[in-house]
């Protein structure tokens, strides 16, 4: 591999724009050399109308991130991963736990490195919650993952298509920090699935988890909260102490106090990881956050919310 990693961009939309681009930018070890879109034309990125028009023009480029809708993710990667180049899948990492699976294993026998990016997992009080857990002995887990779809998620009808996971788009965010505390040991036994009369996807869901020794985890998400977001973590240790996650992992509270507190840098953590995972020949798809969603999906009990308009 060239000091410097060549990469595309398969997707030029918000997060491609706002975290992607950034963070690659600022990594000496990282190289953007292009993007492509059907439709999307940001100033600033060389842009193609598809993958393999890109890579036609780019025969340089050594890896690409995937950042489209998960409906269409496996298709590309596939193409990409035939094509000897490795991949970075923005989460989740397909649409269905077959097509990440089958990804993953394409990827191992073509000798390319895959990274499904769970990004919460590198928010900065991950590793030290992560820590406090090991200590202890744990009696509860509660999650509020809330947020204003129409302010986060502005023009993306594709999240209440069928395959776009609705809130357990961002849900799977907490998913993710919580399989990553919990060495993967959550399990889903019963959820409540909230979908608006005229989509295919939540709006809210409610999920009753357990960990390992059948701690109780509660798991709330709406993707109609006004105001504020609120992307917190909550553990009870059997002990009474508290620790909490808050700001999707940024901030970590003990006992009600703030420990720690530091700018978020997801995206540029999780491209040094992708950047070191290529050196090294390995790939990291960790299918234990869609393994939740997907179970939720499977043992939920669907009902019918008033119908959902932007």
């Amino acid at each position: 591999m060239a000091t410097v990693l060549k990469i595309g961009l398969v997707g030029l939309g918000k997060i491609a724009l706002d975290q992607h681009v950034p963070a690659i930018r600022g990594n000496k070890g990282l190289e953007l050399v292009a993007g492509c879109s059907p439709s999307s034309a940001p100033e600033g990125i060389q842009r193609y109308p598809d993958m393999a028009s890109m890579l036609a023009a780019h025969p340089d480029i050594q890896a690409l991130a995937i950042c489209t809708p998960p409906q269409v993710r496996h298709k590309l990667a596939l193409e990409a991963i035939a094509a000897g180049r490795h991949v970075f899948l923005e989460k989740p990492p397909a649409a269905t736990l077959g097509e990440a699976a089958s990804i993953a294993a394409m990827a191992a026998r073509h000798g390319v490195t895959a990274l499904a990016g769970w990004h919460s997992r590198f928010a900065p009080g991950v590793e030290s919650a992560r820590n406090w857990m090991t200590a202890r002995r744990i009696k509860s887990i509660q999650i509020q993952w809330k947020e204003n779809v129409r302010q986060w998620h502005p023009g993306q009808k594709w999240i209440f298509e069928a395959g776009g996971m609705g809130v357990f788009d961002p849900g799977i965010n907490a998913l993710s920090i919580l399989t990553h505390l919990l060495d993967g040991q959550a399990l889903v036994r019963k959820a409540a699935l909230h979908v608006p009369s005229n989509c295919s996807a939540p709006i809210r869901a409610e999920l009753e988890m357990v960990g390992e020794g059948g701690v109780p985890i509660d798991a709330q998400f709406d993707f109609l909260q006004l105001g504020q977001p609120t992307w917190s973590i909550v553990v009870e240790s059997e002990s009474g102490d508290s620790m909490a996650l808050h700001l999707g992992g940024r901030i970590m509270e003990v006992n009600g106090k703030v420990v720690q507190d530091e700018p978020e840098r997801e995206y540029p953590s999780m491209y040094e990881h992708f950047l070191r995972l290529v050196e090294a020949g390995r790939s990291d798809v960790d299918l234990a956050p869609l393994q939740a969603v997907a179970d939720a999906f499977l043992v939920g009990n669907l009902s019918s919310a008033e119908p959902y308009f932007e």
